[in-house]
């Protein structure tokens, strides 16, 4: 059975939509711990699951490798298999990073390479794309530019607000991460071999 930590810095939908698929019996993954760098409305999800969560604010630190020191000594309690950034709006540090990786993951609300970022949904509508999409990815010290594990298109429809785009977006997003997960816990998925490609 996979282990996985799950780091989030919002609302946990993606988060919710794992804890969904883990809690069914034969879904070779489980949840075992959430942390968040701020009080995310979030790790309601995990008080729900009876899943333990910590949070670590980034706002308490003097430095992001302070905070992702913290961050890592929270995570080797709990020695997850994998961990997965569900939202966590912040870069990792490169210690935690390279500590991790390739067992470390992202999803992304764009096409990567394509509009990479914090406001990837934005950037999409500002660039005048009619193509977007969402993607996981390995995470790496750069800005979303580890090795993609899944990706799928998703059309921009005239009319399209930032909201609505996003929320076209999400339960592509959520399909793709809880099928990575899937893979990665089945070995269908070699992160390393990913990673290296």
């Amino acid at each position: 059975m996979l282990t996985v930590a799950v780091l989030i810095s919002g609302t946990g939908s993606n988060l919710r939509a794992l804890l969904d698929a883990a809690s069914a019996p034969d879904f070779p993954a489980r949840v075992v711990v959430v942390g968040a760098d701020r009080e995310a409305d979030g790790l309601a999800h995990a008080e729900e699951f009876g899943i333990p969560s910590f949070t670590v604010p980034f706002t308490r630190f003097a430095s992001r490798e302070e905070w992702g020191e913290e961050l890592a000594a929270q995570l080797r309690i709990w020695q997850p298999d994998l961990v997965v950034l569900s939202g966590l709006m912040r870069l990792l540090p490169s210690a935690l990073v390279d500590a991790w990786a390739p067992h470390l993951i992202n999803t992304h609300p764009a096409y990567l390479p394509e509009f990479p970022g914090a406001h990837g949904v934005r950037d999409a509508l500002a660039a005048g794309a009619t193509e977007s999409g969402a993607s996981v990815i390995v995470v790496d010290n750069g800005v979303d530019s580890g090795p993609i594990l899944a990706q799928e298109r998703v059309p921009v429809l005239g009319g399209d607000t930032e909201h609505t785009l996003h929320e076209r977006i999400k339960p592509v997003e959520r399909r793709l991460l809880i099928d990575v997960v899937r893979r990665i816990a089945t070995g269908e998925l070699d992160l390393a071999a990913a990673a290296a490609s």
